[in-house]
């Protein structure tokens, strides 16, 4: 149950994006395969729990979103960017929710973000249902696969520090090129 509340918040709660996602998957993972944990009711709770996390997060960002329509190009809203963003989910939506799922921090944001842009709920629940499976599934049954070699036990840290570090990196990395394409 304490796993299922883990994953619901991380990914259904914009605010708690440094709570463990891949990590904690991955020891579910491992676990499961040292016959510690049920490996098909572990899978189920975390994709459940990782699609209704992503409903809630988008649900609060549809309901905030008309909130902040009302400030009419403020400092905290710009009706164009607003625009763009919508324009963006509709075409590229689907693939950055999957995606999303791989990055600690975007997976926290973009369904709160795709509410806010009015992303259209039916396209949203697809591509959350399929990154939720693709990312609980995979990272599991890596877990499962590979947690109890002895390599892997022996430097499970570093395998967790990379796991949060080098998708962190790609994303910074990519913002300074988008900045840069933009000056």
């Amino acid at each position: 149950m304490l796993l299922f509340v883990i994953i619901f918040v991380e990914t259904g709660v914009v605010v708690m994006p440094f709570l463990p996602g891949d990590s904690l998957l991955f020891v579910v993972g491992a676990l499961a395969g040292a016959g510690l944990m049920n490996y098909p009711l572990a899978m189920a709770l975390l994709t459940a729990a990782a699609i209704l996390g992503d409903q809630c997060n988008y649900s609060i960002g549809r309901y905030f979103g008309p909130k902040v329509f009302q400030w009419e190009n403020t400092r905290f809203f710009n009706k164009n960017a607003f625009n763009r963003a919508h324009a963006f989910y509709e075409k590229h939506g689907g693939i950055t929710i999957i995606l999303a799922r791989f990055f600690p921090f975007l997976r926290t944001f973009v369904p709160f973000v795709a509410g806010v842009a009015a992303m259209t709920r039916s396209r949203f629940t697809l591509y959350n249902i399929v990154g939720a499976a693709i990312w609980v599934c995979g990272v599991v049954t890596a877990g499962y696969l590979f947690g109890n070699i002895p390599w892997v036990k022996e430097n499970l840290d570093k395998i967790i520090w990379g796991a949060i570090l080098i998708p962190g990196l790609i994303v910074i990395f990519g913002a300074i090129k988008a900045r840069r394409a933009a000056a």
